[in-house]
């Protein structure tokens, strides 16, 4: 495979990030068919359920476009994965609600998986965020039985675009004793436009090696990206000191796609929000084979 390119965004004269143009964006889809044939033996798990391309693709055919219904569907979304409704729990604080789905391990050692639920008003949020929440869904289905050693808290949060508010919730109710506890947290923002990356500026720097390791086993092509004055859920658990990484799929011109009408449906990539997936759900079945501290 080709080794991962770099991505920064620098500031430009009027505040805007300034758009590089790695090659391998145009690229990424000659190694599909490489990254695809890698085997559940890449996870090492018994009983790991591996959701196919078909399957996270067939999701977007129906994407809930109103504020007011994405949180419902999120947990129908769940619940179709095989999440028991007993599980599935909304969490009310400040104002916000996000939706936790808890799978228990044999420890109280936890992991977050998280990504948000809201839009904004214009365009259908499918890239911002239902490709986050299609992908944590899947991923729950893929462990769910699974033994794993650490407690796995899948979390669907709420109003993040107005400013981190349910991550900023949750993690604000986590004390340092209890933050000891929390071993990582993987957020997945943004897929369906390009190869799967690690946001510098959001992420803790062993992650982001955990995140460019994992890749290269898997034969995904994987890059990295800063991106200077942005923000998203992975920042409020960091900020609590608790390992976290941000993984998108973004391209240069997002800023003509994200928050604006064109934020469709149609504009998705399947093949980006499987490769998503996959990282994301090795990185995770990864940490859960680690100690609690191996991240930090």
């Amino acid at each position: 495979m080709a080794a991962p390119f770099r991505c920064v965004f620098p500031m430009s004269q009027k505040g805007q990030p300034a758009y590089c143009q790695p090659a391998l964006v145009c690229l990424f889809l000659a190694v599909v068919s490489a990254s695809l044939a890698a085997t559940r033996s890449a996870a090492g798990q018994e009983g790991l359920r591996l959701s196919t391309l078909e399957e996270v693709g067939a999701e977007f055919k129906s994407v809930p476009c109103k504020n007011k219904e994405r949180q419902a569907a999120a947990r129908a979304l769940f619940e179709r994965m095989g999440a028991p409704a007993a599980d599935i729990s909304i969490e009310k604080y400040r104002g916000v609600e996000n939706l936790v789905l808890v799978k228990k391990g044999t420890t109280d050692e936890k992991i977050v998986v998280g990504a948000h639920y809201d839009k904004v008003d214009k365009g259908c949020g499918a890239l911002d965020n239902w490709t986050g929440i299609v992908a944590i869904a899947h991923i729950y289905r893929s462990l769910a039985s699974v033994k794993s050693n650490k407690t796995l808290l899948f979390v669907a949060f709420g109003r993040e675009e107005e400013g981190l508010v349910g991550s900023s919730a949750m993690a604000s109710r986590i004390d340092k004793a209890q933050a000891a506890q929390y071993c990582a947290m993987i957020n997945i923002d943004t897929l369906g436009l390009s190869i799967p990356q690690v946001a510098d500026n959001m992420s803790s720097k062993k992650l982001e090696e955990l995140a460019e390791s994992v890749a290269k086993e898997l034969k995904i092509q994987f890059g990295h990206a800063s991106i200077p004055g942005a923000s998203t859920d992975s920042v409020a658990f960091a900020n609590k000191k608790i390992p976290a990484v941000e993984i998108h799929a973004m391209t240069n011109n997002w800023m003509s796609i994200l928050h604006t009408d064109n934020d469709q449906p149609a504009k998705v990539n399947a093949t980006s929000v499987y490769l998503g997936y996959r990282l994301a759900l090795a990185m995770i079945v990864r940490v859960d084979g680690s100690s609690c501290n191996a991240f930090r």
